[in-house]
């Protein structure tokens, strides 16, 4: 029986399909990734920016809007199974305590992502850091935009090579270079 696979030492390859070589490979599917990018960067960067302005998140009262939201979620946590036990308890004792920083943190964060998606630089790690805040606020019963946002953020982390394509990442992954390849650090 005749197969496409081949082995390399002690190691078989197995080849790339071409669906996810075009998607995740190749420039070509760049003007998909832009969609995607542009889409999610805005907003996130509109939710970043709109917190700005806001006293309960930088400013004054900085922190309010946290403990509002991890009192909710931890309420949610006592009513049923929306919030996990473990997760109320990591709010309750190391998110609430320090409500100030996550809530600049949230907004900063948010800014910074949307920002990199946006710019199309360092994609990948913006995408990446973007799914961990909808993680987040997903482990915390919040619905919303999160879903669809971790499911897009998480595509554009496995489409990194060619998501900035159309952005600064056409210029600076071929000069930072990667971590596995030695020659660039």
């Amino acid at each position: 029986m005749a197969t496409n696979n081949f082995k390399s030492g002690n190691e078989i390859v197995i080849p790339e399909n071409p669906l996810s070589m075009y998607l995740f490979n190749s420039t070509r599917s760049a003007w998909i990734w832009l969609i995607i990018r542009l889409y999610v960067g805005y907003v996130w960067l509109s939710s970043g920016i709109g917190k700005v302005g806001n006293d309960a998140w930088i400013g004054e009262n900085a922190g309010a809007a946290i403990q509002g939201f991890v009192g909710g979620a931890i309420e949610k946590s006592a009513a049923g199974p929306d919030v996990s036990g473990w997760y109320a308890t990591f709010l309750e004792q190391i998110v609430l305590p320090n409500a100030t920083v996550f809530s600049y943190l949230v907004v900063f964060g948010e800014i910074a992502v949307g920002l990199g998606l946006i710019l199309g630089l360092l994609t990948g790690i913006a995408a990446f850091f973007g799914s961990i805040m909808n993680v987040a606020f997903l482990f915390a019963g919040t619905l919303s935009a999160n879903p669809l946002l971790f499911i897009l953020a998480t595509w554009l982390v496995l489409a990194w090579k060619v998501a900035g394509w159309y952005g600064l990442d056409r210029w600076a992954l071929p000069k930072l270079g990667t971590p596995w390849n030695t020659s660039k650090f």
